[in-house]
């Protein structure tokens, strides 16, 4: 029989087992030890913390992760433990092992994941304790002064944060750590971008794989040179600090306004972003790739590229291109070669009175693989790169010092405003024609500004004797309705660079503009697809010379698509005015059209939901672009799924820009007595009285982002029971609570029911009555990133009810359907 001491052991044996079995399974705690773990769904956490730790599952999928997260976004996760071995169930524990390490272990007590700690065999395990410090999980070792044996902030995942010290280079170490992307928005594994950091003229870099991906430029100990809108030191904004120990860090420094953090996304881009606490949602601040001139080395050796140009690639100056007739088909890879070799490489004499001399370029990303001199002034740095005959090009930063290349120039890019003044070597004779150049440049100038001159002059003067009206394309493009004859404004079009083709060479690659190459028939022409004599592959839009509508379109297109460049916008290659003839020549893309997709019963299956999603947020990034970060501010007025092509890779591309209108920078609205566009796309204020804004877009966006859900289409959708239009059917779908009608059966998966539920509730929030209601397409973006917790409730939208014949406005479907192919 048991003794009452026995009695009284087991007792407060039981309780001790139920203590810590509830502290492991309900409780938030502030630190784990060898006795105390979490078991899912617990959670770390300390009062007063930003952050938690604890099991999660990304987008409601059934695996589950130990990781860390925002108090205040709980889908916002910042380090992940058990990256490439998730857990299969809810049975998982994070807890200190014998050995001393943290472990996340499964029910069977199997081991997916350990924190590797150093010089484990002098660890006591029983004196080990781990606690969520700021965003940081730290590893103390109590019989060592409480010393600091691991923290996740040297082993992050893809994100950033203030605080964050990731080491450059360790001599006590040797250790090389850095961001590594998630595989996708769902799935945290281990994706194909990483990053790191040189340790001489400290540079940022992203990888994908093993090639480089993209860079930010030198370190001056303000900010990275290479990099548009940084913050500085002075700021708030990031740091590069040297403990003098033998470890270079870059660090983040803390700023109290704001709660910002960098992250590493699964398409290899950086992006910056902060919490907007009143409005409950992370927002955009800065990216590191906005454009294709961003990737590393897109214009090959010795190019240069400039975003703003057409194209976007050009030789440094002294240099041409390598492979021309590569060139010309825009593959940029081989880069260019020097036109004129240098003295130097003639052995001649260096006191030559002709030596070679070095060409200024202004406000340029400079390149890869710099050497650096002691600083010296800018003269100094000159001459020892004079001196120097493997030296190409040199560079002066106050906070640098001399910077000097030899080899190949890679990566070099054009800003504008900003940057630092490169100076390229080149041969005494280049230095001549570029002088004649400049002479000649000048000359011109004032030669077509007399003839300008004189031609406005003659031009005012008939106006006056024989009052006749001329009607101008302005940039404002409010043209309502009036003809206009294209002769005689083309050249009022700044075309800059854009190519012109002849008529001959389009008619030859169209095969006459044979009916079997016909891709498309739009309301101002058909579309065709051409193959250029080197094998190029075009699209190409022809008005037609029957219609006496598209006038205004088609310069329309022409000026503001040869403006804009984006891997979201689809690429302008030229045109071809020809008498009767107008042409637009665009990139081909062999995938076809958005709506051919999604629409058709026999192709809609190869639009997975991780593809639609990607479609969803390029067309944000392409409206994004437009409406924000281009050069010039532009409303799109006609996006549909017609609109929206694709490239191989599902990438979609925002095309036919024939009913856009650029905006001023100030300007949040205009109005037009001319309502073009396609019936179910319009926004009620747009439909009815001709107003326009960044929110009609948006609403547009709304109404195709309900159509990639349900796989519906708006202008044809009919509800039998409710009579109720593709937007009125989600509305009462969504009040209801029940999606599950409403999802296209080829994506519908409960696992998923999250992420389908929150796109339908910000497509009806973009599609809301009134447009002060609607988000903006940057906030939308931050919606769609699983970055916000709870969205707003939409109200009733426009059009809920099936759209009849009486809404105002002259209806007019001016852009393709019905794509073959592109």
């Amino acid at each position: 029989m048991m003794t009452s001491n026995q009695n009284l052991q087991g007792f407060l044996v039981n309780i001790l087992v139920l203590h810590s079995f509830y502290l492991g399974l309900c409780l938030s705690i502030c630190t784990i030890n060898i006795t105390q773990y979490l078991r899912d769904p617990a959670t770390l956490w300390c009062n007063d913390n930003l952050f938690k730790l604890g099991f999660f599952s990304p987008g409601n999928t059934s695996n589950r992760y130990v990781g860390i997260w925002y108090n205040f976004s709980e889908t916002t996760v910042v380090w992940v433990a058990n990256r490439d071995r998730p857990l299969k169930d809810s049975s998982g524990v994070f807890k200190i092992h014998k050995d001393g390490n943290l472990v996340v272990m499964n029910g069977m007590k199997e081991i997916l994941w350990m924190s590797n700690i150093s010089s484990t065999s002098q660890v006591n395990p029983n004196s080990i304790t781990a606690q969520l410090q700021g965003g940081n999980l730290v590893l103390f070792d109590n019989s060592n002064n409480g010393k600091l044996i691991w923290q996740s902030y040297q082993h992050p995942s893809d994100t950033f944060l203030p605080r964050m010290k990731i080491p450059i280079n360790s001599v006590k170490t040797g250790e090389k750590t850095g961001l590594r992307s998630w595989k996708s928005p769902l799935d945290p594994n281990f994706g194909n971008f990483s990053t790191s950091i040189t340790a001489i003229l400290p540079q940022l870099l992203i990888w994908q794989g093993k090639n480089l991906h993209w860079r930010s430029g030198q370190w001056n100990g303000q900010v990275f040179i290479g990099v548009k809108y940084m913050r500085s030191v002075h700021t708030g904004g990031y740091n590069v600090v040297d403990d003098e120990e033998g470890t270079v860090y870059l660090t983040g420094l803390v700023d109290r306004k704001e709660v910002t953090r960098f992250v590493l996304d699964p398409s290899g881009n950086l992006v910056q972003s902060y919490w907007d606490g009143s409005e409950r949602t992370w927002k955009f601040w800065w990216s590191a790739i906005e454009n294709d001139c961003d990737v590393y080395g897109t214009c090959g050796p010795f190019g240069s590229c400039n975003s703003l140009d057409s194209p976007i690639c050009s030789c440094l100056r002294g240099f041409e291109p390598k492979n021309r007739e590569e060139w010309e088909k825009r593959n940029w890879t081989s880069g260019c070669v020097r036109r004129k070799n240098l003295q130097c490489d003639q052995e001649k004499n260096k006191t030559s009175s002709k030596r070679d001399g070095f060409l200024k370029v202004e406000f340029m990303k400079v390149p890869n693989f710099a050497q650096w001199l002691p600083p010296k002034l800018d003269d100094e740095c000159r001459s020892i790169c004079l001196s120097n005959c493997s030296c190409l090009a040199y560079a002066f930063d106050t906070g640098i010092g001399c910077m000097s290349w030899s080899g190949s120039l890679i990566d070099v890019q054009q800003f504008q405003g900003s940057g630092t003044t490169l100076y390229i070597r080149v041969a005494h004779s280049e230095l001549d024609h570029h002088r004649e150049i400049t002479l000649l440049a000048i000359l011109v100038i004032l030669l077509l500004f007399t003839v300008c001159v004189g031609v406005f002059l003659s031009w005012f003067w008939i106006s006056r004797r024989r009052g006749k009206i001329w009607f101008h394309f302005k940039r404002n493009h409010q043209l309502e309705g009036k003809k206009i004859s294209l002769e005689e404004n083309v050249t009022k079009i700044d075309l800059e660079d854009l190519p012109i083709f002849k008529f001959e060479v389009l008619a030859m690659s169209t095969d006459q503009f044979h009916e079997n190459n016909k891709l498309g028939q739009g309301g101002f022409g058909p579309v065709y697809k051409g193959v250029l004599g080197d094998g190029q592959e075009i699209a190409v839009k022809r008005l037609s010379t029957a219609s006496g509508q598209g006038m205004e379109e088609f310069m329309n297109e022409v000026l503001l698509i040869s403006r804009v460049q984006h891997r979201n916008l689809v690429r302008l290659l030229g045109c071809c005015i020809e008498k009767e003839e107008k042409m637009l020549i665009y990139e081909y893309l062999p995938n076809k059209g958005l709506d051919v997709f999604l629409f058709d019963q026999t192709h809609k299956g190869m639009l997975d939901l991780s593809k639609r999603l990607h479609i969803i947020e390029g067309i944000g990034r392409g409206l994004l672009y437009l409406h924000r970060d281009s050069r010039i501010k532009i409303i799109h007025r006609d996006l549909k799924p017609s609109n929206i092509l694709l490239d191989n890779d599902f990438n979609p591309k925002i095309s036919d820009f024939g009913m856009a209108r650029i905006f001023k920078c100030n300007q949040d609205q205009a109005e037009t007595r001319k309502v073009a566009g396609t019936y179910g796309y319009m926004a009620p204020e747009y439909a009815i009285k001709g107003t326009f804004s960044e929110k009609s877009d948006v609403f547009s966006f709304g109404v195709l982002l309900l159509e990639i859900m349900s796989g519906q289409k708006v202008a044809s959708f009919w509800n039998e029971e409710t009579s109720l239009s593709l937007v009125g059917y989600a509305w009462e779908l969504w009040k209801e609570n029940d999606l599950s009608n409403f999802i296209d059966p080829v994506i519908w998966n409960p696992n998923f029911e999250m992420v389908l539920t929150k796109c339908t509730h910000i497509g009806l929030l973009c599609v809301q009555e009134f447009a002060r209601d609607r988000p903006t397409i940057s906030t939308v973006l931050s919606m769609l990133s699983s970055e916000v917790i709870s969205l707003p409730a939409p109200l009733q939208p426009a059009f809920a009810n099936f759209y009849d014949d009486n809404i105002g406005g002259s209806v007019n479907y001016v852009t393709l359907t019905n794509l073959d192919g592109r």
